[in-house]
């Protein structure tokens, strides 16, 4: 078709023929992607801001032993991202989550998905404009996240290829930045001043060694999320069925590395007590060693905070125009850049609504709220990979053994029975705004579906019998 969305814009655009591995149809969106700049993008997006203060948070739960979680949550993560690969591959399109889930449950899941995106970068927003700017000039934070977020605008809305460009050089930054932790570490145990004994003591005095790994990991499992975003670009991947599951499994695979890393180096480098007090950990590793300047690592981190807005906002974006191609939000949204083919509509949409809750939230009421609600999504979509088993799909897609989203399935039950009441009470309001949205586009749907069954009919019945046919649709003007 060549008007999915509706909209003249998007058929100017024009469609490309799908690339070999492809989706098999056209699309209004450029297939620019190859598979290291979609490893770059998953990395990016896995390693953002949270690595920075992760590691602190995990030894208040878990003790000394930070690497235990890490690879335990690593795990948890693999699992999700399993079914992730295989609906990616079998529907690659530009709503992802969304997609997936209304063809399996209708379209409650991708409002979730939608509203997670859009508080994530507005977190994102206000971090940027925190404590690490703060170290080189202090502005309001307000003014900080607004002229941020419209400036990822502009970025995202010139071209997927140069956002994800400047994906790489961030996430080159961010890698680097965390390499200086892991040296700086080994350092410090090669000159005698850390102490590995600590690498192996799990569990504080308030928890056991079960209750801390399985809190850590909790903690841990959300620095691995960032995965999810990274479906919403495959309609604008070279290659679907090759690229994603070497994409995804390599960047996760890398990211966990560097996680067990950075957390033994931190581990062994600082006491665990102050590790745990610090709202800057990886500060407190380069205040030990010595020799580096501190305000570089406050540069790090917020090159980490604005990649990962960066990704979010493309994320986001993606879904609101996949969505609306989908006939769940309005078809305006569909709207692309002449030229550049970016969808410009639904980037200014999901900006403005980024930039409100940046100003009227603050960073930790938008993150825990964020995680919930992506723990919905990954419920959800790990059941969908069962559900639409039943749908072939792509061909010769990427298919994960049956056990493991079911075992993902698992996950996300335990871990959110970690979640605490207060921030159930604000999710499960975001929640029911989704429900209700998605009823409205049920139904939206429905009467669309039985409007064109009736077109059909008056049509069937002009080609047999053209004079009945008139006076039935005279009946029908009638009435």
């Amino acid at each position: 078709m060549a008007r999915r969305g509706g909209n003249s814009t998007t058929a100017q655009a024009g469609t490309d023929t799908a690339a070999p591995g492809g989706t098999g149809e056209g699309t209004a969106l450029k297939r620019a992607l190859t598979t290291p700049l979609l490893y770059f993008f998953i990395l990016g997006d896995v390693l953002g801001a949270g690595v920075y203060v992760l590691v602190g948070q995990v030894a208040a739960d878990a003790g000394g032993a930070v690497w235990v979680p890490l690879v335990v949550a690593l795990l948890l993560a693999l699992l999700t991202a399993a079914s992730y690969a295989e609906l990616a591959t079998k529907y690659p399109r530009a709503g992802g989550a969304s997609h997936y889930a209304t063809r399996a449950f209708g379209p409650f899941a991708g409002f979730c998905m939608l509203a997670a995106g859009v508080v994530s970068v507005a977190a994102l927003a206000r971090g940027f404009g925190g404590d690490y700017l703060s170290a080189f000039v202090t502005l309001p934070v307000g003014l900080v996240a607004v002229l941020f977020l419209a400036l990822l605008a502009l970025i995202n809305a010139r071209g997927i290829k140069e956002s994800t460009r400047a994906n790489v050089v961030a996430t080159l930054i961010e890698v680097g930045g965390l390499m200086v932790i892991i040296v700086l570490g080994a350092w410090l145990l090669l000159r005698g001043d850390g102490d590995v004994g600590r690498l192996t003591q799990l569990g504080t005095p308030e928890k056991g060694a079960a209750a801390a790994v399985l809190s850590g990991s909790v903690l841990a499992y959300y620095s691995f999320v960032g995965f999810e975003t990274s479906v919403n670009v495959a309609e604008e991947t070279r290659n679907p069925r090759r690229s994603y599951p070497r994409a995804l499994f390599g960047a996760l695979a890398t990211a966990g590395a560097v996680y067990v890393l950075v957390g033994l180096a931190a581990s062994a480098a600082v006491p665990t007590t102050r590790l745990a007090e610090s709202s800057g950990p990886l500060l407190e590793v380069v205040k030990e060693a010595g020799g580096v300047p501190e305000r570089l690592f406050s540069a790090i981190a917020l090159v980490a905070v604005a990649n990962g807005a960066l990704l979010t906002g493309i994320m986001s974006s993606r879904l609101t125009y996949g969505m609306a191609r989908d006939g769940l939000l309005p078809s305006a949204l569909t709207k692309v850049l002449p030229g550049r083919r970016t969808p410009w509509a639904a980037i200014a949409v999901t900006t403005v609504l980024a930039m409100l809750l940046a100003l009227t939230g603050s960073v930790a009421t938008l993150a825990s709220t964020l995680v919930l609600l992506l723990l919905i999504v990954f419920l959800m979509v790990n059941t969908a990979v069962l559900v639409l088993r039943r749908d072939e799909g792509e061909a010769d897609h990427f298919r994960t053994p049956t056990v493991l989203p079911v075992l993902g399935i698992a996950s996300c039950v335990l871990l959110a029975t970690q979640i605490e009441g207060a921030v159930w009470l604000r999710g499960l309001t975001i929640v029911a705004v989704g429900a209700l949205l998605g009823a409205v586009a049920t139904a939206r749907r429905k009467r669309s579906a039985h409007g064109d069954g009736r077109k059909e009919e008056r049509a069937a019945a002009v080609q047999t019998d053209p004079s009945g046919a008139q006076d039935q649709n005279r009946s029908h003007e009638h009435t």
